[in-house]
């Protein structure tokens, strides 16, 4: 049929997790706005929007099902059927990310970097813009992993733009934990946090490299600092969401319930919780190394972390 995609509905996070679920088919480029307005006209509609906990699709969907949510989206909205179409195949590559340098289909370059956690301030801020002006064409754009691309390098450009980037301590070569960790905005600036994020995850680099420079498989550590998952903590490989906790002098600090082996993509699961298992904020990269180093030696050829963590002991985990 063409270029098109495969439409999912009813996934989101926060307090009452969901996975968005396959409705089974396939829309062209030009499908793609009356399928957008119908999904959306379908909650305007029937969605539970005077229930202030229910106000989302996901809970629609799960009462409803993928077939029915079709079936009304198809006769009521669209006035049509659908293309039937199969699930996408997996994508290709360890990582499901921008970093590095890609080729375009324009055959100029893309060269995405990591900041720390997404931290960028101001006066970087600008230096990235103007970096992109000399390299590229001036266009930049973001993640939903909170990392950066400068777009259309022209291949010249490519190591000089690296250089700059890196001398920036904006890495486009970055080592599994710069690349894998996110943060939330955490208690510095939003008032629903709990506890710090942002410069608790960049400490955490910093140790996680410091303590295991050989490690390379990719990984994500998500960290939270509330439960409303702004940070996608149940779909990362260890997520950690934010919390007061006792240490081991009964004192309440901050720290964070643990979830581990969360993934999207073709095989999203959301990552399992060890019963009573919470670290303190200070305690945490010891424990993220103890887990990483079991991981390693518990591991068949090639298994990715989540599929290690939904088979290892409680003990493992601990």
């Amino acid at each position: 049929h063409g270029p098109g995609f495969d439409v999912w509905v009813g996934g989101g996070l926060s307090t009452n997790p969901k996975l968005g679920v396959r409705l089974g088919t396939w829309v062209s480029l030009d499908e793609v706005p009356d399928v957008y307005e119908g999904v959306i006209s379908i909650f305007r509609d029937y969605g539970y929007r005077r229930l202030r906990n229910r106000a989302r699709l996901k809970f629609l969907v799960a009462d409803w099902g993928a077939e029915k949510f079709r079936q009304v989206l198809e006769d009521e909205y669209l006035k049509r059927k659908l293309t039937d179409g199969p699930a996408p195949a997996e994508p290709a590559g360890r990582w499901r990310d921008h970093v590095g340098v890609h080729r375009q289909n324009d055959g100029n370059f893309y060269v995405g970097f990591a900041p720390r956690v997404g931290r960028v301030d101001g006066p970087t801020l600008t230096k990235i813009a103007e970096l992109a002006e000399a390299h590229g064409s001036g266009r930049v754009r973001t993640t939903a992993e909170q990392k950066m691309i400068v777009l259309d390098v022209v291949e010249s450009q490519v190591e000089s733009l690296v250089a700059a980037l890196e001398a920036l301590d904006l890495r486009v070569t970055p080592s599994p934990f710069r690349r894998g960790t996110m943060a939330c905005t955490g208690i510095e600036f939003c008032k629903l946090a709990i506890v710090e994020t942002k410069g608790r995850g960049s400490a955490l680099i910093d140790e996680l490299e410091r303590r295991l420079p050989d490690f390379d498989e990719p990984l994500t550590i998500n960290i939270n600092g509330c439960p409303n998952a702004c940070a996608r903590i149940q779909v990362a490989d260890i997520g950690l969401k934010g919390q007061l906790v006792l240490d081991d002098e009964g004192n309440r600090v901050e720290g964070y319930q643990v979830h581990l082996g969360g993934a999207l993509g073709l095989e999203a699961g959301f990552g399992r919780k060890v019963r009573g298992l919470k670290v303190t904020s200070a305690e945490l990269p010891d424990y993220v190394e103890r887990v990483l180093t079991r991981y390693r030696a518990e591991r068949e050829d090639g298994e990715r972390f989540a599929t290690w963590a939904a088979r290892a002991s409680e003990e493992a985990l601990s």
